[in-house]
């Protein structure tokens, strides 16, 4: 009988990982986008609560591209359509 170690996320029980570094990674981009939720609803309070947190984890998921966007380089976003990202 093998043994298999497996990492689950702390902020998403259902999800399950064979790397603690790839857990770890998963639960700062949930983290964040529970932040980013909550500062969207706040911003836009008619924005609802399901969709500012579908569009607080998108832009988690694609930080690096929102980042460099951020940093005066619009130009990247495009790579959001072109990669199939949606």
């Amino acid at each position: 009988m093998a043994v298999e170690i497996v990492y689950r996320s702390s902020r998403d029980p259902e999800q399950l990982f064979m790397d603690k570094a790839q857990a770890d990674r998963h639960d700062k981009m949930l983290e964040l986008a529970e932040t980013l939720g909550e500062v969207l609803q706040k911003a836009v309070p008619q924005l609802g609560e399901q969709l500012a947190e579908e569009v607080s984890i998108y832009m988690a998921r694609h930080r690096d591209i929102f980042a460099k966007a951020f940093k005066n380089n619009p130009e990247v976003l495009t790579e959001l359509d072109s990669s199939g990202a949606a």
